[in-house]
C-alpha cells in the first residue's frame, strides 16, 4: 500500500539542511556566526576556513551548498576566493560577510559571483535571511543599501560613466596582496608557480598603474583596497 504524505511526515524525515562553509580569519567572529547559523533548523556550518585559499580547498573537499566569505583575509581575500569558486563550482551560492559598507566592494562582490552582501554589524539580524535568499537564488542586500546604490549607479550612467572599474588585473591583485604581506619575489614565484621575472614584471606594472614608488606605498594601497588588514 503506498505511503501517504501524512505517514511520511511522521517517520521523522526532515528537509536537508543547507550545508555552509564559513570563512573568516577571526576565530571569534566564526564562533559567533556559527552560533547564529547552527541555531536554525535549516542551516548547518560544516566547515570553517581562516583564509581565502583554505576556503577554496574546503569547498572542493566538503562540497557545501553555500559559502559565506569575509572580504579581508590572508593569502586570498574573500573576493578572490569568490571569483575562483564561481569558476570551479558554479552551483555554489556565495555570500560576502563584511565590515565594509563600501560601494566598490559591493560591485566587486557581484562581479565575483556573490549573491548577497551582509554587514557584520547586523549579521545577527540579516545573515539567516540572506542564507535563505541565496538558496532561493535571490539577491540579498542589507537594508538601506539598495536605494543609495541604485541612485549612485543611475547618476553615473546618466553622466556617461559605468560601475567602478578595477585598476588592476586579477593576477596583479594576487601579486600586490603577497607583496604587501611581506613575501619576497622568490616566495611569490613559488606560491603562484610562476617565474621570478614574471613577478618582477607584474610588480613594475603595479607601481606604474597605481602611481606608486615602493613596497611601502604598495602596502598602504593594499590596506585601503581591503586586500590586507592594517
Amino acid at each position: 500500500m503506498p505511503t501517504s504524505p501524512a505517514t511520511s511526515s511522521t517517520t521523522g524525515s526532515r528537509p536537508a539542511r543547507t550545508r555552509i562553509l564559513l570563512a573568516d580569519d577571526h576565530a571569534l567572529v566564526r564562533r559567533g556566526v556559527r552560533l547564529i547559523l547552527d541555531g536554525e533548523p535549516d542551516l548547518q556550518v560544516v566547515a570553517e576556513a581562516g583564509d581565502g585559499a583554505e576556503a577554496i580547498e574546503l569547498a572542493r573537499s566538503e562540497q557545501p551548498d553555500l559559502a559565506i566569505l569575509d572580504i579581508a583575509m590572508p593569502r586570498l581575500t574573500g573576493l578572490q576566493a569568490a571569483r575562483e569558486l564561481s569558476k570551479v563550482m558554479p552551483e555554489l551560492r556565495i555570500l560576502m560577510l563584511t565590515m565594509y559598507d563600501n560601494e566598490q566592494y559591493f560591485f566587486e562582490a557581484l562581479k565575483s559571483g556573490a549573491s548577497g552582501y551582509v554587514l557584520k554589524s547586523v549579521a545577527d539580524r540579516d545573515l539567516v535571511e540572506a542564507c535563505r535568499a541565496a538558496m532561493r537564488d535571490e539577491p540579498f542586500l542589507y537594508p538601506g543599501a539598495v536605494t543609495a546604490l541604485i541612485r549612485n549607479y543611475l547618476d553615473r550612467v546618466r553622466e556617461g560613466g559605468d560601475v567602478p572599474a578595477r585598476a588592476i588585473t586579477d593576477r596583479e591583485e594576487e601579486i600586490l596582496k603577497l607583496v604587501a604581506e611581506g613575501h619576497s619575489s622568490k616566495e611569490i614565484a613559488d606560491l603562484l608557480v610562476i617565474s621570478v621575472k614574471t613577478v618582477e614584471r607584474h610588480r613594475a606594472n603595479l607601481l606604474q598603474k597605481l602611481g606608486l614608488r615602493d613596497r611601502l606605498e604598495l602596502t598602504r594601497y593594499a590596506i585601503r583596497a581591503g586586500l590586507i588588514e592594517p
